[in-house]
């Protein structure tokens, strides 16, 4: 490889030294020499160094221990410090106390133009030839300081001769021969260099230091900006320190200056120099599916793409702006996960309220899902406002489930009231979770209908008890008017009896289809003012689901109830009646032309499978002639004849 070219005494006794800004330090002089900030603001020290707090301190104590290897390997994406490490450590280890011409070393070292350390460009050095000048030079021995220092940075570019040829130097190089090896592609260098070298992985630097840093910056350049601006630039880095100082300096180049030289970043120059979306346009998007209004949602969605937006970028918006809502709902909107400024903040809470984690979720995954797909799309604008349409009626598609499973008319659910947090029922735009594999009704169990509730007797024994819910000590769970779980009920049940209490919770869970769907499968045993016994039936369907989610089943049966209570679920052992199996398979027409059954399969795209009797007459035989009595099992078709068991999109599952 090519040695950087050796500089005189003359010039390595009278160094330039690079310019070091200070907080009182004067704007630049448009006529000097401009130096960018990302040059300008280097880290010149281990303490100076950004987000690496850990391989400096190694680095430092290996000097002082006198436990330096002869070989080091660097990696990390581009932006995080390392060249900047290599060359402050190089200094470290060659710019001793004992040199007479420290200060002008160091120097040099920072600037890369010092003759000891050989600063090596891989991409533009990397054949055979370039390895065997390397190695030639490695046995003279070092000019001014201990070492001689070898930095080739993007070092995975090297071919496999040159790596080979590097092989035996780097495993026993001379004792004066150090190697610091730099590279963004570690995947790429070969194990047995890896293996000759010690490793440090640098970090993606977290937003909030590098906003943190470009404070500092403005300050210095004597510039401000809102806490918006610099925590967007400091997203936009994406972990990059030397990327959110080039982005930095096109605002401060496009930013107008006032006659004293005072620089004023505000949001609207940010989203004119980048192009960033109107954030008024993404928050009527987010409101409307909130509420569910498909027709805004539409509406804002056509304005953001009107703008120049791609359709990618503008699910990548959405998805962005839901992940930052499930945080604010999960971790609070204080967490530390949120970097974001203050009034952000505010905005995304104010957002979050009509919406639950597992349905934000949903969302997530359902913007990622468009957004591939758009990319090799014939008409990826008729996926991107299908997509704003299913998720602003998200709460239609989970109704269906409730639909097929209470045999009514869907109640629509009042735009914004979603339960809040992870309730009872599939949440929202996701289908019902899959069951048993024979779905059949309990033969004793509470039914909801139009204005109709009635508590059926227990089931006889043998139970074996499944779940004991013991109580939050949280505050009674009264819900927030307009919020989420709200109901028309202001306060906790008035009855005292079992079959009254249960009937009121029925009547609270009726505003919710999922809720009303998770209580149809349940039965109240007994309740003492403080405890609910509730049983399911062994192989009923949904009980699996209710058994290995004891505490959705607690918050749900808290909500209806206005307070804390105590619940629990016991297994009914007793079997299920069961389908013959001569009929599985075997659907009859009138099945298959039930508006319910014909309602769910335009819905799910889905075809009928199998089928159940909800109830026998007399003589044992199945009851089928009234059309609310059976149940079915749906499956997407794929088309290649097996039943699509995924959980995405607009797949089915177990209804």
């Amino acid at each position: 490889m090519a040695k950087s070219k050796p500089a005189t005494k003359e010039k390595a006794s009278e160094p330039v030294e690079a310019p070091v800004a200070t907080p009182d330090a004067p704007p630049p002089n448009p006529t000097s020499t401009y130096q960018v900030l990302a040059r300008r603001y280097r880290s010149r020290d281990f303490a100076e160094l950004i987000g690496q707090d850990a391989i400096a301190r190694t680095l430092q104590n290996a000097i002082r221990t006198g436990r330096t290897a002869h070989a080091y390997l660097f990696t990390g994406t581009r932006g995080v410090g390392k060249t900047s490490m290599a060359r402050i450590f190089a200094r470290a280890l060659n710019a001793t106390e004992q040199l007479t011409q420290q200060g002008a070393v160091a120097d040099a070292i920072m600037r890369g133009e010092d003759i000891d350390v050989i600063e090596i460009d891989a991409a533009s050095n990397r054949g055979i030839d370039n390895a065997r000048d390397l190695i030639a030079g490695a046995g003279l021995m070092p000019a001014r300081g201990r070492y001689k220092i070898y930095i080739i940075d993007e070092v995975h570019m090297l071919t496999t001769p040159a790596f080979n040829a590097l092989l035996k130097t780097m495993e026993e190089p001379p004792s004066h021969v150090k190697f610091i090896l730099c590279t963004t592609e570690p995947q790429s260098v070969p194990a047995t260099i890896q293996s000759r070298c010690q490793r440090f992985d640098f970090r993606a630097i977290p937003a909030t230091r590098i906003a943190s840093h470009l404070r500092d910056v403005l300050e210095r350049e004597h510039a401000e900006a809102d806490e918006r601006v610099v925590m967007q630039v400091a997203r936009m880095a994406n972990g990059s320190m030397r990327d959110s100082l080039s982005l930095l300096e096109r605002l401060l180049a496009a930013a107008p200056q006032d006659a004293s030289g005072h620089i004023a970043l505000s949001w609207q120059l940010l989203e004119d120099i980048f192009g960033l979306p109107d954030e008024s346009l993404a928050e009527r998007i987010i409101d409307a599916i909130g509420r569910g209004d498909a027709k805004d949602a539409l509406v804002a969605g056509g304005e953001l793409l009107e703008r120049g937006m791609s359709i990618e970028r503008a699910l990548d918006l959405l998805a962005e702006r839901f992940r930052w809502m499930m945080l604010a709902t999960v971790c609070g909107v204080e967490s530390e996960l949120l970097e974001l400024a203050s009034e952000t903040r505010e905005m995304v809470g104010r957002l979050a309220k009509p919406f639950d984690a597992a349905g934000l979720v949903h969302l997530i995954a359902m913007c990622d899902s468009v957004a591939s797909k758009a990319r090799d799309a014939s008409s990826p604008r008729a996926l991107f406002d299908a997509a704003l349409v299913r998720m602003a009626l998200s709460e239609s598609f989970a109704n269906a489930a409730a639909l097929l499973a209470g045999g009514g008319a869907a109640r629509p659910t009042p735009p914004g009231s979603r339960p809040a947090g992870p309730t009872g029922g599939p949440p929202a735009g996701k289908a019902a979770p899959r069951a048993a594999e024979t779905p059949s009704r309990p033969a004793a169990t509470t039914t909801t209908g139009p204005g109709t509730h009635s508590v059926s007797a227990p089931p006889s024994p043998p139970r074996a008890t499944v779940a004991e819910l013991k109580p939050s000590p949280a505050k009674p769970l009264h819900p927030m008017p307009g919020g989420p779980g709200t109901t028309s009920h202001g306060g906790p049940p008035c009855a005292t009896n079992a079959e009254g209490f249960w009937s009121e919770l029925v009547a609270r869970a009726a505003s919710s289809p999922r809720d009303g769907a998770l209580l149809s499968s349940l039965t109240c045993r007994s309740w003492d003012g403080q405890t609910l016994h509730l049983t399911a039936r062994k192989g009923e369907a949904g009980t699996g689901f209710l058994t290995s989610n004891p505490e959705m089943l607690r918050t749900v049966m808290q909500r209806l109830a206005g307070r804390p209570i105590e619940v629990r679920l016991e297994l009914d052992a007793t079997a299920a009646p069961s389908v013959p199996a001569a009929q599985r398979g075997m659907i009859p027409q009138e099945v298959r032309e039930h508006p319910i059954v014909r309602l769910a399969s335009d819905l799910f795209d889905a075809v009928v499978v199998d089928w159940a009797p909800r109830s026998r007459d007399a003589a044992g035989t199945d009851a089928v002639a009234e059309p609310d009595t059976f149940e079915m099992l749906a499956d997407s078709d794929d088309g290649d004849g097996s039943p699509d068991t995924s959980m995405q999109d607009g797949d089915s599952g177990h209804v």
